[in-house]
Order: structure tokens, then sequence, then C-alpha cells
């Protein structure tokens, strides 16, 4: 592999041109390097496209999620930390270099952990906490993974789609938190945020291209979406009830603002002007 892909110049140049490939904003540059990093752009489009297929062995799978499970219990993780005295502010100039440094340590530890995330992704560990449910000790590994995931996405259309992705995994999760006092209700208020993050994602993808194309991605989530909801409707206590019908009044919503967004685009009106929770505000075709 050639070393110098890793270069800070080559490997931005290389990000830009995989967004702008992904459907991206174009950033009007050209590089020197864009002709040998054209095969690498052109690999990365086809994995994303079709990624290869990895299967755990469910051997595995059970073995390593026993042993994390007793290396969370042994480690405390998961347990609240212990409160810490509150440091005393000082004024003096010599006080801000160590608070200097110890915010750059923290930041360097957010990249690592960053890093260490999106290898986990893609690893058995990630596979070990992918049926985790709040409550269990792997629940933290799992959102933080769809964090890693979403970090390492780049166009607004992907992670839009990844939002939605995650709002149908914690529309999962609620289905086995019926009855829990607060539990369903939280796992829904996620739901909710995540079905906002992505279409506010998409609706603007579409708006900036007047296209509806990433549209289609909010009418296959209003699809599956909507029946798993319905589904849960009439089960649990009437709080559950309750608050599943104000999630299903959401994604009424989301219907009723993609209809509007692919009118407006059809008849050419601005889409960018205003914008709420759901992305550009459409105005009325004339």
């Amino acid at each position: 592999m050639d070393n110098a892909l890793f270069s800070r110049r080559r490997a931005e140049r290389f990000a830009q041109l995989l967004d702008e490939a992904n459907g991206g904003r174009r950033h009007h540059v050209r590089s020197r390097d864009d002709e040998g990093l054209v095969p690498l752009v052109t690999l990365g489009r086809r994995l994303g496209a079709n990624p290869p297929a990895a299967e755990v062995d469910p051997e595995f799978r059970t073995g390593l999620r026993a042993m994390l499970l007793a290396t969370a219990a042994r480690e405390g993780v998961g347990a609240p930390a212990p409160a810490r005295p509150a440091e005393k502010a000082s004024a003096s100039r010599g006080s801000l270099l160590p608070a200097v440094t110890a915010r750059r340590a923290r930041a360097r530890g957010a990249i690592l952990i960053g890093i260490a995330a999106g290898a986990v992704a893609v690893s058995g560990i990630s596979a070990a906490s992918e049926d985790a449910v709040p409550g269990d000790a792997l629940y933290g590994m799992k959102r933080g993974t769809e964090r890693a995931q979403l970090a390492l996405t780049s166009s607004d259309i992907s992670r839009g789609q990844l939002f939605l992705d995650f709002a149908r995994t914690r529309l999962a999760e609620a289905s086995t938190l019926r009855g829990s006092q607060s539990g369903y209700s939280a796992v829904l208020d996620d739901m909710d945020a995540d079905t906002r993050q992505g279409v506010r994602l998409l609706s603007g993808a579409a708006a900036q291209r007047s296209d509806a194309a990433a549209l289609a991605a909010v009418d296959a989530f209003l699809t599956d979406q909507r029946r798993s909801l319905n589904a849960l409707e009439g089960r649990g206590s009437r709080a559950d009830r309750v608050r599943t019908t104000e999630s299903l009044a959401l994604l009424e919503t989301v219907a009723e603002r993609a209809n509007a967004m692919r009118a407006a685009i059809a008849c050419g009106q601005e889409l960018t002007a205003t914008s709420d929770t759901l992305g550009p505000i459409p105005a009325a075709c004339a």
C-alpha cells in the first residue's frame, strides 16, 4: 500500500473525493493527487454499496458476550463514577497551562476512543452487543458503535439513512421494554430524536439538490416503522399506549412533510428559506 496515502493532505483529499462520490457537497478544487486516489474512491464506493457479508459464529458470539458481561461486572463498567471534589479555580497565568494540557489530553483521548469505536463497529465485540437493550452492561458499547458509524460517514444522505436505521433499532428495543415505568418512554424519545435527525438530513439533501431521490429512504422508513409501531399501539400500560400514539403522530407529520417537499421540488419552489426540526419547510406551489 502507498504509505503516502496517510499523509494529512492526501487523506483529506481522499475524504473530499469520497464525499463527492457519495453525493456530498462538491469542493471545487483540484489536486495533483486526484489521479492516484480515483481507484481508491471507486473501491470505497463499491464497498459502501455492497458491504462484505461477515457472519459471526453463534457460539463465538455467545462466549464473547458472556466474557464481556463478566468483565463489565468485575471492572464496574456502567456503574456511576465516584464523586470528585470540586477543583479550585485559579486566576494565575501559570494555572492555565495545566488546564490547557489537560484539555488537549482529553481531546487526544476522545480521538483515540473514536478510532477504537470505529474498529469495534466491524468486530465481534460489536456483534456481541447488537442485541443489548437499555439496562444491559453492553448497551453503552452498542450506542458507542452507532456514534462511531456516524463519525465515519461523511455525506448527509448516508448519515440521514443511518439515523433512520438507528430509529428502527430503538423501536426493536422498545418492543422488549413494554411495562417498564420509564424505559419504554425513554427509548421512544431516542427513537423520535433519531427520526427527526434522519429526516432533517435527507430533506436538506433533497432541497440542496432540488431532487426528491433522497426522500425515497424516508418513504421506505415510514412504511416499516408504521407497521411495527401499529403492532405496539394497543399493548402495554396506558402510559405506554399514549407514548406510542405520540410517535405515530410524528410519523404522520414526517409523511406530510415528505409529500410537501416532493411537490415543491416538482413545481420549482424555494426550499431552503425556513426550517424546523424536520428540515426545510417547503412553500406551497403557486
